[in-house]
């Protein structure tokens, strides 16, 4: 089963504009304005996204002076990317356990429904 953090993190991702600023901030960090700009939707927006962002624990800000630059975090990217790879053996874990659980579950040796 997906840990509440793929979840978060895949949901954030699903929006194609925080898609487009997960693209943008692994070339380079950037502030909420240049995010803005380069997207071109407003800075409150650009705000909103970024705190699903944070929220999902794929983007952490970093104060330089006056300004908050944004930065991906690479590792939990990479970790949803190797949850997403261990799908399929999951699945068929899942698989194995519910036939074995089928096999038994009723007279006639199969699951119901």
């Amino acid at each position: 089963m997906a840990s509440m953090e793929t979840i978060a993190a895949l949901k954030a991702l699903a929006h194609e504009t925080r898609w487009r600023m997960i693209e943008l901030l692994l070339s380079q960090s950037l502030c909420v304005g240049a995010l803005a700009r380069t997207l071109g939707i407003t800075e409150a927006a650009t705000s909103q996204h970024l705190q699903v962002l944070r929220k999902a624990a794929l983007v952490r800000g970093e104060k330089r002076g006056y300004w908050t630059h944004y930065l991906v975090q690479t590792d939990e990217l990479k970790r949803l990317g190797e949850d997403l790879c261990q799908l399929p053996e999951r699945a068929a874990g899942l698989r194995d356990l519910n036939a074995e659980l089928c096999s038994g579950s009723s007279p006639e040796g199969s699951c119901q429904g």
